[in-house]
């Protein structure tokens, strides 16, 4: 387990030793769920958004961040832009 927050809808991070892959784990019934399904879905299906999060993606990468989660504040206005573009409304 590499991030434990139960202050922020008991998410959970988990890595293994030999992957890239960080699993994003919540309690059951959590919205975020819906809305990173939503995302993903989206992606899948949109090619200029797939490209547009990777390009981002990749500049943000190239930089040192202290703490990861600066890394993933920074990819916040190009996903909440996709998810505007895939119907999602931050209420669901």
């Amino acid at each position: 387990m590499r991030i434990r927050e139960p202050d922020w809808l008991e998410h959970r991070m988990l890595k293994g030793p030999d992957t890239e892959i960080n699993l994003h784990v919540f309690s059951a019934g959590v919205s975020e769920v819906e809305k990173m399904l939503r995302l993903r879905d989206w992606l899948r299906a949109s090619p200029q958004d797939r490209e547009k999060y990777a390009e981002v993606k990749r500049g943000l990468a190239a930089r040192s961040w202290r703490h990861v989660q600066h890394y993933a504040d920074a990819k916040s206005t190009v996903i909440s832009e996709i998810l505007a573009r895939a119907g999602w409304i931050e209420s669901e």
